[in-house]
């Protein structure tokens, strides 16, 4: 069953590249007495999540700022080198946003969001998502219908929303 709101996010350790190299990132202590808003797509580079998600929330960072979001958190089922790559070539990075690996897709299966499309090449990947969480639950959650669809989970809908 997936994540909807007023459910509390489970535990999940999700990754992304630090200065070493690959670092381990708690879910909880990102979002513990905080406001934090989580967006996932099916894919790095992938058409809609290159040139129309990421850059839907790198426009509306100030915005979500100026309603109190600490942080915004974009995750993928893809490792993170990759992720660190995609933050760089997107600006996301630049512009602040946290790019995190689900790379086993643990955390997307235990919200249920997760989806296989084998002729796209999409393999145990993440639906499309955006949510607003505050310390650990979620109060908004905008779920695409389709995984090319990038309305109520772009930036600017879910902002509209708040």
């Amino acid at each position: 069953m997936a994540i909807s709101k007023g459910d509390t996010l489970p535990a999940a350790t999700l990754s992304q590249m630090g200065p070493e190299g690959p670092e381990q990132v708690k879910l909880e202590d990102k979002l513990a007495g905080r406001k934090v808003v989580i967006f996932a797509v099916p894919g790095a580079f992938t058409p809609t999540c290159h040139s129309a998600h990421v850059p839907s929330f790198i426009r509306t960072k100030d915005s979500f700022a100026e309603k109190g979001v600490d942080e915004i958190i974009c995750v993928s089922v893809n490792d993170p080198f990759v992720m660190k790559a995609w933050g760089e070539a997107t600006g996301a990075t630049e512009a602040g946003i946290t790019m995190l690996s689900d790379a086993e897709s643990a955390f997307t299966k235990a919200i249920g969001m997760d989806f296989t499309a084998p002729p796209a090449g999409l393999i145990a990947r993440s639906k499309r998502y955006a949510m607003l969480v505050e310390d650990g639950t979620v109060t908004l959650f905008h779920a695409e219908a389709s995984p090319g669809e990038c309305e109520i989970s772009a930036g600017e809908g879910l902002l509209d929303a708040m």
